[in-house]
């Protein structure tokens, strides 16, 4: 159980900052710039929810934003060298909550027509949002990848990222009319013909 009784400590005021396990580390540190982009995300996530009430699988994505405090606990606690898997004593992000992820996945792009361009960011309100978070989501998940590669990190946390962008760019989608009101990259459509601010002036 978290308990907050004080919202400011000074303790970080030199630039370092607590891990889960009591390590300081500095503030801009490739585990705390991990962590701190999935916070960023799931921030998005809130003005998801805030600004489309009505966005498809609003209850699932809910559950994703707790996900994403988990993702963001796991980081926080380094994993010990000797840690094994399903054992630890941290709270560390599980295979099955990426399954879960999957399995939205599949359900959601069963009602999609196939694609036969990449999507723009845009159509409705929701999709545009949704899009952001997909962008954020994969910066995240650059985030983890690097931390990753001078320091041990949960695999599950980096595939949880990996699928949640391909979860938001499918609920993207749904909210676009179920595909219908997607918008088409169109390559090389700028290239000929006066620009826009050409043919205004």
């Amino acid at each position: 159980m978290v308990f907050l009784s004080r919202i400011y400590t000074r303790a970080g005021d030199g630039g370092d900052t607590g891990l889960g396990d009591g390590t300081r580390v500095p503030k801009d540190s490739a585990r705390v710039e991990a962590y701190g982009q999935v916070d960023e995300l799931n921030a998005v996530l809130g003005l998801v929810a805030a600004h489309g009430p009505d966005v498809p699988d609003a209850a699932l994505l809910r559950a994703v934003q707790n996900d994403l405090f988990d993702v963001g606990a796991d980081l926080c606690v380094p994993p010990p060298a000797n840690e094994e898997p399903g054992k630890a004593e941290a709270l560390r992000v599980t295979a099955g909550q990426v399954g879960r992820l999957e399995a939205a996945i599949d359900r959601l792009n069963e009602g999609l027509q196939p694609l036969r361009s990449f999507v723009l960011p845009g159509g409705t309100a929701a999709a545009a949002w949704l899009h952001l978070a997909r962008t954020v989501c994969r910066r995240a998940e650059r985030a983890v990848v690097h931390l990753a590669r001078a320091e041990k990190v949960n695999p599950q946390a980096v595939a949880y990222l990996n699928r949640l962008s391909d979860f938001l760019f499918v609920l993207g989608r749904v909210a676009n009319d179920g595909g219908k009101a997607d918008v088409l990259w169109v390559p090389g459509a700028g290239r000929e013909g006066p620009s826009p601010s050409a043919s205004e002036g």
